[in-house]
């Protein structure tokens, strides 16, 4: 029997490999030639490598990290990230959900992990992303038990509000970043400019060519950028050429406060990622999400994560943004996306890779991620119209996200100081998380019928 398995195995394989094809990209599955994989590829790593990297180098300046140790860990994060995106696409046992999901380091692990870098040390937050990622792989491999909770109109609140919660992403991409040139006049003509070349390119190419039309307008903006003296090419080689990722820079330490803290942000988290994976199916796809899918997705977030902390960094997660442009451009093929995360590893090794992918200006990034965003909140809307509109499914939606984007409006964030810090720092700003949250609880205590009935009705 087991003899037969293999056999099959083996056949299933040979076909894969003999099954190539440009078509191919816009199937799960099947080789697709080598040089028209790559662009599709780097078009995903450019996509998110700024993004990748920020969140690092904000933990690391606020645990009072110096830039040389900090460059060290943005080195092994392009690693990890590259590794965990492996293993999304050809699964470990069960870890990996076999979906074209990117991985990076994560956003909402910002606000709490500076916290515990600055009070109790870098190490400690270490020890913590170690524990806290193996919590939440642990509960992914164990989705069977719980993932009713999680129904499809919950998954489609959680997509919308992660759809919302970029667009504030996206802007402060187009308009140059974390800087003092925010908004200048430089940033606004870049972001403009890349834009509009994704737009023109996605109108006017044709068939496999029009799938591109982010890497067009990435390259298109970065020499517009470069003509304008915005990249400091001087600093490519700045690192070496070959440089082998530290293993445990730093020894983990463990503080229970801290675990905790991690912990509870790991499982906001964890409902980013449901979000993402089944939007990224719904959208990309075209069908319903699979518990080994949810299952895989979630224990290679976790357990990559507690991988990430052997090599220094903050948790791994999936990427919004490439599920944005999954939706946008139809292209689902694991052997494409996996010629990207080669590039990541890669970047990982080679120094001047990875100072090239991370020269690519902020403005020129969030020029392509408007738009991507953009479709993550359609993806939403589009799933809660699968969901249906019923009278209990519009109460769902419609309070989860009035409480949820209300409650963490910039303006109105001081509505939660007479909680206790903790809940401050897991809601306060995160709407994603309020969202989950508050849909779950109306999800199990709402009737199953809420249907007005009329008179006309019961004739």
């Amino acid at each position: 029997m087991e003899a037969r398995q293999k056999c099959r195995k083996r056949r299933a394989v040979m076909a894969e490999i003999k099954n190539v094809s440009t078509e191919n990209i816009y199937r799960l599955d099947g080789r697709v030639p080598i040089l028209k994989a790559i662009p599709f590829g780097l078009q995903h790593i450019l996509a998110m490598f700024v993004s990748n990297l920020t969140p690092i180098t904000i933990i690391g300046a606020a645990s009072g990290l110096d830039n040389a140790q900090i460059a060290i860990l943005l080195q092994n994060a392009m690693f990890i990230a590259g590794i965990a995106t492996l293993i999304q696409l050809y699964p470990l046992w069960r870890i990996g959900s076999r979906l074209p999901i990117v991985m990076g380091v994560s956003f909402t692990f910002v606000t709490i992990l500076s916290y515990v870098g600055s009070t109790y040390g870098y190490e400690t937050m270490v020890g913590a992303v170690l524990v806290g990622g193996f919590v939440e792989g642990t509960l992914g491999l164990l989705a069977k038990y719980w993932k009713k909770i999680i129904t499809p109109v919950v998954a489609a609140s959680v997509v919308t509000a992660i759809g919302y919660s970029l667009f504030t992403v996206g802007t402060r991409s187009f308009g140059g970043g974390y800087t003092p040139e925010f908004g200048s006049a430089q940033n606004l003509l870049l972001g403009s400019i890349t834009l509009v070349t994704c737009l023109v390119f996605n109108i006017l190419a044709k068939g496999y060519w029009k799938q591109l039309s982010v890497l067009a307008g990435l390259v298109v903006g970065y020499l517009c950028a470069m003509m304008m003296g915005v990249i400091d090419l001087s600093q490519i080689f700045s690192g070496g050429l070959f440089s082998l990722p530290h293993l445990f820079p730093y020894v983990p330490k463990f503080n229970i406060g801290a675990i905790l803290s991690v912990t509870i942000i790991f499982m906001v988290s964890a409902a980013e990622t449901i979000g993402d994976t089944t939007a990224m199916v719904s959208g990309g796809l075209n069908r319903e999400i699979e518990l080994r899918e949810i299952s895989g997705s979630l224990a290679c977030d976790g357990y990559a994560s507690s991988l990430s902390a052997l090599f220094g960094c903050p948790p791994v997660t999936s990427f919004s943004q490439n599920v944005g442009l999954i939706n946008m451009t139809k292209v689902v093929n694991r052997f494409t996306i996996m010629t990207g995360a080669v590039c990541m590893i890669l970047a990982g090794l080679l120094p001047p890779i990875g100072n090239f992918f991370a020269s690519l200006p902020e403005s020129v990034l969030g020029g392509c991620t408007l738009m991507m965003f953009g479709t993550i909140t359609v993806s939403g809307i589009q799933m809660i119209s699968k969901a249906g509109f019923s009278q209990r499914n519009i109460t769902i939606v419609a309070l989860s996200l009035a409480v949820g984007i209300g409650f963490t409006s910039a303006s109105e964030m001081d509505i939660w100081h007479i909680f206790p810090q903790v809940i401050q720092d897991v809601f306060a700003a995160n709407c994603v998380a309020v969202v989950f949250v508050v849909s779950i609880v109306l999800s199990l205590i709402l009737p199953k019928n809420m249907d007005i009935v009329t008179t006309q009705n019961k004739d």
